[in-house]
């Protein structure tokens, strides 16, 4: 690949620690600067992309508002691993925001077409 893009590996729970805010600050400002920028949510990291967030019982923010800004900053190319969705029993439908299924055996092909990768 010749362009420059970055991958941000998004495999921690939403909450319980800053890994997931920090990963949707990271691909805003990528997007707000038009750096190329993907997201893959694997592990219990797909639960991330589940609607209904409500954690205001443990005092944490909602990652929700950030989530949906994603596609205001053209940040669209979101994946998700088929693996860690039915190791969970959750499927696409359970996704509040599309994003492509990608095989276990296929992740390794989605990193080496960006030039950098960061895992949270």
């Amino acid at each position: 690949m010749s362009e420059k893009s970055i991958l941000l590996l998004n495999r921690t729970a939403p909450y319980g620690s800053h890994a997931a805010r920090e990963s949707l600050d990271i691909a805003l400002t990528c997007g707000a600067f038009e750096f190329p920028v993907s997201l893959l949510f694997m592990d219990d990291g797909v639960f991330q992309l589940l609607g209904d967030h409500q954690p205001q019982s443990i005092g944490s923010k909602n990652l929700s508002a950030s989530l949906a800004a994603l596609a205001m900053y053209d940040v669209d190319q979101l994946f998700v691993c088929k693996a860690s969705l039915a190791e969970r029993g959750l499927s696409e439908a359970d996704l509040a925001l599309p994003a492509t299924c990608v095989a276990a055996a296929d992740i390794q092909s989605l990193i080496a077409k960006h030039t950098s990768v960061l895992s949270f």
